[in-house]
């Protein structure tokens, strides 16, 4: 297994910067995403595809150079191998890219899935219109570390970790590399700091897109727990502090 750390977002708002932290994992000739960033037809035409308002709001910085697709090639891989994308939750900064690699199947809770057919606002209905195919996870139906998971159907082993609040499916997602798991909390938290300081500022930020605030707070105290029981053994990060991004340079540190 190969792992590359791509930063797949660039975020600049009165708040600070802000990345979006995918992995992209080589494993048996093909690949694997774990979220996808923003994509190629919302960086030429960010307005139209993700409304004018959006990135306003967040203050989205838009170049190809950020794209997943164009990391691949700059790593001299091939997009088409892309089989399969792992998606923390279907929120327009995580899954935009997913559409640049029509042929990989999404693999997403099913309370997220359900969440995103439901008709909420807070997503982008037309980032699925290409019908991808779909796995979906709605059982608990393993552990992992003491924690309830769902067994991810892919050539190595990973699973969803279920850290609902943020929206209604959202999980983190756990790989194991080299004997040592990997945990990627997706947007459990969005800055690091949040696991020591519980009156951080990001927090009026976190409860504001919090589907179910009571429930972000309790998925958060897991993500402490685990840490503070495993943090040793373990390597953990999650979707938007530039702090966390691998200094060793991958693609994309060059962008960020």
């Amino acid at each position: 297994m190969k792992v590359h750390h791509l930063n797949c977002v660039k975020i600049e708002s009165p708040l600070g910067s802000a990345i979006g932290h995918c992995i992209l994992i080589e494993n048996n000739e093909s690949l694997t995403l774990i979220d996808a960033g923003i994509g190629m037809a919302e960086t030429k035409d960010p307005e139209n595809k993700l409304g004018k308002e959006l990135v306003e709001i967040t203050g989205f910085q838009f170049d190809e150079g950020f794209t997943a697709i164009r990391q691949i090639e700059m790593l001299g891989l091939n997009p088409e191998k892309v089989t399969d994308i792992v998606c923390s939750h279907l929120d327009p900064d995580h899954i935009g890219g997913a559409m640049d690699f029509p042929n990989a199947k999404l693999h997403i809770s099913k309370e997220e899935y359900d969440s995103f057919i439901s008709g909420d606002q807070r997503y982008l209905s037309q980032q699925l219109s290409y019908n991808p195919g779909v796995q979906l996870y709605d059982k608990n139906d393993g552990e992992w570390l003491g924690v309830p998971a769902r067994k991810l159907n892919l050539d190595f082993e990973s699973y969803l970790i279920p850290l609902f609040g943020h929206t209604l499916g959202h999980c983190g997602v756990v790989y194991k590399r080299d004997d040592k798991w990997v945990f990627y909390v997706g947007d459990a938290y969005y800055l690091r700091a949040e696991l020591n300081d519980r009156n951080h500022p990001v927090d009026q930020l976190a409860t504001i897109r919090a589907v179910d605030n009571e429930m972000r707070l309790e998925s958060l105290d897991l993500v402490r727990k685990i840490i503070k029981e495993n943090g040793n053994e373990i390597e953990y990060f999650g979707y938007h502090d530039p702090t966390e991004f691998k200094k060793e340079k991958p693609v994309g540190d060059n962008v960020a």
